[in-house]
Formats: C-alpha cells, structure tokens, sequence
C-alpha cells in the first residue's frame, strides 16, 4: 500500500503545474478516493489539498525570488486564475505577498514533498475484529464542535459535562445494543477537514427503546466494522489509535475506510489519566 501510495506522491509532483484529480491519484494508490484522502491525511498530519496548496506555494516562492517570470507568470503557471488570488494564497502560507517577496528577497516557508515509509517497532500489538452489523439506532444528543487533533477537546469536555454524570448513568442503564456503553460519534468528520473546523459531534447509546433525557437519535447504516481496543494514557492513547490504524493496520489489511460516523467508547480512571478505548471505523474489504 506505501508503494503504491507514494506513486500518488509521484503523480503530484509531475502535476504540481496542471491539474491534480483526486480520483487519478486513487486509481494509482489502488484504492477508493474516500480511503485515499483518509489515509493521506493520517499519514502526513494535513489534509491533501493542504499539501498540494502548500507544495505549489513553495515552487511558486522560489520563481518569484527567482525573478526570471512575471508575477501574473507565475500565478497562471501554478493555476490561479488571478493575480490577486495568487497573492492572497502567497500570503497566507508564506506571511508576505509576492511583489514584497521579490522586492526584499524575503524569506520564505517551504512545504518540503512528502514520501512514506512503514517503520515496524514490534514492541505491541493492535487488537482488534471484524464485524458485521445490521443497521442500529444511537440516542441521545447532538452537537457541533471545532476539531482537535490532538489533546483535549474543550467544547466536547464542556459538552459532555453538560449533560451529566447522572444522565450519562441513566443512559448506559438503557443501552441494549453493540457497540455497549455510552458511545462518541463523529458522522461528517472529513478527511479534508483542518484543525478548527466544525464536525458533527454525537454522544449516546446504541437502543431500540426510549432513553429518558436522549431527544436526538442519529440513524446508523448497515456494514462492516473494524473494532479496535487501546489502553493508555488519556487522551494521547486514544488518539495514537487512530493514528496506528491507518499507518499501520490498513496498510496491512485488505480493509479500506468507507463513509459512515465513526464510534468510539471511553473508560477514563478515577484520576483522568489512563483510558481503556474502544474505537469503530467503517470498512470495506478490497478484494486483496
């Protein structure tokens, strides 16, 4: 799968100057755009239109140093329709417009290119298990919330706090259904999605029956599931396994990411440190 995902790098470099289609870069990583853009973003820490923004941004600051072309050259050259809209782009990555740039010979960011390599520690092992489900119900209730990727979360902490303890109780002694327990979900969280945007943010329990103090319910399709299960530090531990799963158990697996919420089961200690987690991704098998 690295192989085959670092031809797409491949395939970006060559069309830094033209057109890049997601699906194209699909095609060569073997794979459907949805996991590619997925895989992408947990591999390199940034969505990939970032990246490929930055990349044309960082080859674009080099010929307007250079001097050898025209600034509206240039802009057109790494396809912005305008000079204005080149210079707006220019700034926000490199904190200077282009005419300054070339004026001072500022210095300037450079987004380096990207390859991947899978590097074996051996020192654990993921646990997980396939499983198929029937479509089920999650109750409770619903938010929007800025995303995180790594830390706590404010507005989920405070979210989840005004709910309550006594409610959250109430609603696992109501839960009758897999995945067990009081559940998190995140169902428009995309690939593309950059620290700070909004997500779709749902906390509840699987349940057939009415569920006292749970207005909301979110409906969940039937499919293929990949559970895994970490323990660890909180929250780092959580959040390293969704990390490992996709740099280290999709690219070995013939499983890809399909759309759906993703779900996810936390246990915190008394002391708010260590968690036992249990995390549900949609797949699909690939045919590998």
């Amino acid at each position: 799968m690295l192989e085959r995902l670092n031809q797409a790098m491949d395939h970006i470099e060559d069309h830094l100057m033209g057109a890049i289609d997601v699906a194209e870069l699909a095609r060569i990583a073997m794979t459907s755009e949805y996991h590619f853009r997925r895989m992408f973003s947990a591999l390199a820490g940034i969505p990939l239109s970032e990246y490929i923004r930055r990349r044309r941004l960082t080859l674009s600051g080099a010929e307007v140093l250079a001097g050898e072309r025209t600034l509206l050259d240039v802009a057109v050259r790494y396809g912005y329709s305008s000079g204005e809209a080149f210079a707006r782009a220019f700034r926000a990555v490199h904190g200077v417009g282009p005419g300054e740039a070339r004026r001072t010979g500022a210095a300037l960011h450079s987004q380096p290119r990207m390859s991947f390599r899978l590097i074996v520690e051996g020192s654990s092992s993921m646990r997980y298990r396939v499983v198929e489900k029937d479509g089920f119900r999650l109750v409770g209730r619903g938010t929007r919330v800025p995303l995180v990727h790594e830390g706590m979360n404010p507005a989920i902490v405070e979210f989840v706090r005004g709910i309550g303890m006594e409610t959250l109780r109430l609603w696992e002694e109501h839960a009758d259904g897999e995945p067990g327990g009081v559940l998190a979900a995140v169902s428009d969280h995309s690939a593309e999605d950059a620290e700070g945007t909004e997500i779709g943010y749902f906390h509840g329990v699987v349940s057939d029956t009415e569920v006292p103090r749970a207005p909301e319910s979110l409906a969940v399709e039937p499919g293929t599931w990949a559970v895994f299960e970490s323990s660890g530090e909180f929250p780092l531990a959580v959040q390293y396994l969704w990390r490992d799963v996709y740099t280290q158990w999709f690219p070995s697996n013939p499983y890809r990411s399909r759309p759906g919420p993703s779900l996810s089961r936390t246990r915190v200690s008394e002391d708010g440190t260590h968690a036992d987690a249990e995390v549900w991704i949609p797949v699909e098998r690939t045919g590998g």
